[in-house]
């Protein structure tokens, strides 16, 4: 299979397939499922359709943030291959991890065996569905330690463990972000050295996150929604309704964001997108903040508390949006804009 064709992945399909999902099984025997139904077959980023790709993270994460975050490291797996490494097969019904953070006091490295076959050795840390998922695409370091390598290993052999120790967050608990002990396991190279951070889509992919948050926001905005829409009028207070219109000027500028981002990557394919991903991402971050904060001041503690949908999208999405660098990512916006030439903010 592969992540190319526009319309191999339709919105109602989507829908229906998750609608389909078992409520009580993990996020990784879900993404086999949408990986077994061919839902995986996502558009690439930057080939015309990135909005549409979007929409499909979007969907996943309205409908569950640790799947979503699943989902968006496979996808975002096969991408980074496709990109490159254009023409690699993958095993049918394979499910891919991308696994690139480099925790401090850990690093996995490889040495190089023959042709792009290496042997790695070391720990990777915040590695979502490692125990569960059948492959990984990760950032490796050679003796020198110059560049990342991509490297892609079975998870199902020798030499590789995963432990879940240290994860002991209660939001996104699902996702299983496990620490992963490599020792003298196989992988093959992918691509040259440097080509993960060098390469166009690594700020396009990182764009796509925003509409994970966005998501996961979405869920908590429509359950203060309906809650105003089904309540007598009596209760429609103008406190309430307040709330619902700052949680709607919040949603559709990240909408609109999302959607000009979306189609300046398919306009400039080629061009530096780090700007434009910094912006979408602080911004689908503040607006998930919003919502997450007035759908609680608005409804009270009964969500939270009755509402199984609700009170795990409450814990799950606060713990994702951290994936965000908050003043790192507002500094190095800013210094970007500095740099910028012309009007940046005019219409």
């Amino acid at each position: 299979m592969s992540p190319s064709g526009a319309g191999a992945c339709p919105r109602a399909r989507l829908s229906d397939a998750l609608a389909r999902l078992d409520p009580d099984a993990g996020p990784a025997q879900g993404l086999a499922r949408l990986v077994h139904e061919g839902l995986d077959e996502a558009p690439l980023p930057a080939q015309g359709h990135t909005l549409l790709r979007w929409q499909l993270l979007c969907a996943v994460a309205e409908h569950d943030l640790s799947l979503a975050k699943l989902v968006e490291g496979h996808l975002d797996a096969l991408a980074v291959q496709a990109e490159v490494a254009p023409g690699a097969q993958r095993p049918v019904g394979s499910t891919w991890g991308m696994w690139a953070s480099e925790a401090p006091g850990g690093r996995t490295c490889f040495e190089a065996v023959a042709a792009d076959e290496v042997r790695l050795n070391g720990r990777k840390a915040w590695c979502s569905g490692a125990a569960q998922l059948s492959h990984g695409l990760l950032t490796a370091w050679s003796a020198d330690g110059t560049k990342p390598q991509l490297v892609r290993v079975a998870m199902a052999q020798p030499g590789v463990w995963v432990s879940d120790a240290a994860w002991q967050a209660v939001g996104m608990a699902a996702s299983a972000s496990g620490d992963i002990t490599f020792q003298d396991a196989v992988g093959h190279r992918v691509g040259d050295a440097g080509a993960y951070l060098q390469r166009p889509g690594f700020w396009q992919g990182g764009a796509g996150i925003a509409a994970c948050w966005h998501g996961g926001a979405l869920a908590l905005a429509n359950t203060l929604r309906r809650a105003i829409a089904e309540a007598p009028s009596e209760q429609r207070s103008a406190f309430r309704m307040a709330a619902l219109g700052r949680v709607d000027v919040a949603l559709q500028s990240t909408a609109a964001l999302l959607r000009e981002a979306a189609r300046w990557i398919d306009e400039h394919p080629a061009r530096d997108a780090s700007a434009l991903a910094l912006r979408v991402r602080l911004c689908a971050e503040r607006s998930a903040t919003l919502v997450l904060d007035e759908a609680g001041r608005a409804l009270g503690a009964t969500p939270f508390c009755r509402d199984r949908r609700f009170a795990r999208m409450a814990a799950d999405l606060p713990v994702y949006l951290r994936q965000s660098h908050a003043e790192r990512d507002l500094a190095a916006l800013g210094e970007r804009t500095a740099a910028a030439e012309g009007a940046p903010w005019s219409l």
